[in-house]
């Protein structure tokens, strides 16, 4: 499923959608490769996003709940991580 962060497109996997305490929630998870990953963590950084997710015609303002990844050495080239990300909305 394609989920737009501040207008970045990222395809999500294992996708979960769901409200806590009235308040927006998506969680998915998603490929990071080494030429992407400056790009991917400076965006994550920012900690103040614009979600869409044209599939389901869900936008919401939305901060980081939870963020995991499985590798944190991507500064070698052809490298691949998987990274966890559950957003709420604010």
């Amino acid at each position: 499923m394609k989920i737009k962060i501040n207008g970045q497109v990222f395809k999500g996997k294992q996708v979960e959608l769901d409200e806590v305490a009235d308040k927006k929630q998506v969680a998915f998870s998603f490929d990071v490769t080494s030429e992407t990953y400056h790009d991917v963590t400076s965006l994550l950084y920012e900690n103040d996003f614009e979600v869409d997710i044209p599939e389901k015609s869900m936008t919401f303002p939305a901060t980081i709940k939870k963020y995991a990844t499985s590798t944190t050495n991507l500064y070698e080239k052809g490298k691949t991580s998987e990274f966890y990300l559950k957003l709420r909305e604010k």
